[in-house]
């Protein structure tokens, strides 16, 4: 059974119990109405008549009567029965009636020809109660007159056989209104139904459309409710499935054309190698160095496969004084540039420091790349922020090309590149492209692995700064008793002036006047 006609099917049933319960309930309180009212009339003719007895004096002659039977005769000639209602003064074997006669829905009934139920009535010692006759139901109550030698008996009775039939009439009216109502409800139940689970069809229709190849078909979502969060939640997967979808396409086929590259250019040179020596050598060396780049690219693909891991990133107290001196240490070695340690941030934070100086040495490694000889880099760390706010900010800047905005938004994705044209002239023979650009990949990653980001500043043709804005919240209490090592004399550095003396770099961070022109997290740059 579909779940359209088990909505409705469970509606339909809540419904006929709910009426159900009412029709039994509403009949029970009407026959107990008629009973009721049968009661009441025969306790009332019972009070006028005990009253009317009482007074013991003829209303029409002010005169006391003179027996039972004129005083039940002239009750009897001043009372108006009631529908159902029989009343009955019997002296001896006389009986005089009035009212309907207790028919009832039989019309050859007459209580007051019934001589054995009258009987009955009369010798019965209780004042009240209720017997079966042919005519239904029958409520009745007495009153004996007593006068000398002669006596007589006041006889009320109320069937209610009347008084069912019409309840029973009110309750058959009800339930065709009743059925007629619930059928009106199953219809509503059914389109409602329909309409509530259609984005429940639309989803599975949706779901048996999407191939391995094709993920862009969508739920259309219409009103508010949970079924059309539903199908935006169901939307939502699909966006995520595709992006991952697309990324990974993009990623095998990056990731195997800088393969292929290699591997081509290695496969030319061994088919064309030749016995000279020489030329033997220097195929060799080019292989080497395709190979060494092969190597890097599996590396660097590895290290962003392992970046998902939980233990991709193992903090630790690191003192940032120590640690920016170390970098600065190691920088050196990156090429022949003019290392500048422009500001140090001077406090211990939780952080992996294996992984932030990797990062921080792909930035240098990347302005090594894109500046020419005895040019400046500069590099810094400081805080922003307070508290539990405060971040830490390191930062590589470079006096080269810049990185145009349109670069800025893609360029910490993987396998992407800054612009060929980027790169110094007496770089650009040596590789084209700079790379296979999963260097600032790493650098995000790592950022990410910290729950921080990575980001760029730039104006093209002056220079751009990378950086990474790590968590550093502040908890004095917390830190541990790290003393920073002394560090060691090291000889001025800076652009000679004129006069021969050197002039110290300006100590202001370019940082703070640069524009943002990209960020790759949602905390951005600062």
């Amino acid at each position: 059974m579909s779940a359209r006609w088990r909505i409705v099917g469970w509606i339909v049933l809540t419904t006929a119990l709910a009426l159900i319960a009412l029709l039994v309930t509403v009949r029970s309180l009407l026959i107990a109405g008629v009973d009721r009212d049968a009661n009441d009339d025969v306790v009332q003719e019972v009070q006028e008549f005990t009253t009317f007895a009482g007074e013991a004096v003829d209303p029409l002659t002010a005169r006391p009567y003179t027996s039972v039977s004129e005083l039940l005769e002239r009750y009897l000639s001043r009372q108006n029965a009631s529908t159902g209602e029989v009343i009955l003064g019997i002296t001896g074997d006389e009986v005089l009636h009035l009212g309907s006669s207790g028919r009832g829905s039989n019309e050859d009934y007459r209580l007051s020809t019934d001589t054995a139920l009258l009987r009955e009535i009369r010798e019965d010692p209780a004042a009240s109660g209720v017997r079966e006759t042919a005519a239904g139901t029958m409520r009745w109550g007495k009153v004996d007159v007593e006068a000398g030698a002669q006596s007589g008996t006041l006889v009320i009775a109320a069937f209610t056989g009347g008084g069912y039939e019409q309840v029973q009439e009110t309750v058959t009216v009800i339930f065709f209104v009743a059925l007629g109502g619930l059928l009106f409800t199953a219809g509503i139940a059914w389109l409602a139904a329909g309409q509530i689970l259609r984005p429940i069809r639309d989803v599975r229709r949706v779901a048996a459309e999407i191939t391995e190849s094709d993920l862009t078909a969508r739920v259309p979502v219409q009103g508010r409710d949970d079924v059309a969060a539903l199908a935006s939640t169901f939307n939502d997967m699909l966006d995520r499935l595709e992006h991952a979808y697309m990324t990974q396409r993009n990623f095998i086929d990056d990731a195997s054309h800088e393969l292929r590259t290699p591997i081509t250019v290695i496969r030319g040179h061994l088919e064309l190698i030749d016995d000279d020596p020489a030329s033997r050598a220097a195929t060799l060396a080019l292989v080497d160095g395709e190979l060494s780049r092969m190597a890097r690219i599996v590396s660097d693909l590895l290290l962003l496969v392992k970046a998902e891991r939980p233990d991709f990133v193992q903090r630790a107290p690191v003192d940032v004084a120590v640690l920016m001196l170390d970098l600065e240490a190691k920088m050196q070695a990156l090429g022949d540039r003019r290392w500048l340690l422009m500001e140090v941030a001077e406090d211990v934070v939780a952080l992996d420091s294996q992984r932030i100086t990797q990062a921080v040495l792909q930035l240098g490694a990347n302005a090594v790349q894109y500046t020419p000889a005895d040019s400046d880099v500069r590099i810094g760390s400081a805080f922003t922020g307070t508290g539990l706010d405060r971040q830490l900010r390191v930062w590589v800047e470079d006096s080269g090309p810049g990185v145009t905005e349109a670069e800025a938004a893609v360029i910490f994705e993987r396998f992407e590149h800054g612009s060929a044209s980027s790169l110094p002239a007496d770089r650009r023979s040596v590789s084209q492209r700079g790379g296979a650009g999963l260097g600032l990949a790493i650098v995000r990653a790592i950022a990410d692995g910290h729950n921080g980001s990575a980001w760029v500043r730039s104006e093209p043709g002056h220079g751009a700064t990378f950086g990474l804005l790590l968590p550093a919240p502040e908890n004095a209490a917390a830190r541990p008793a790290v003393e920073p090592p002394s560090r060691p004399p090291k000889p001025p550095t800076g652009r000679p002036a004129e006069n021969g003396e050197l002039r110290h770099p300006d100590p202001t961070p370019i940082t703070a006047s640069l524009p943002v022109i990209g960020s790759t997290t949602a905390q951005g740059a600062p």
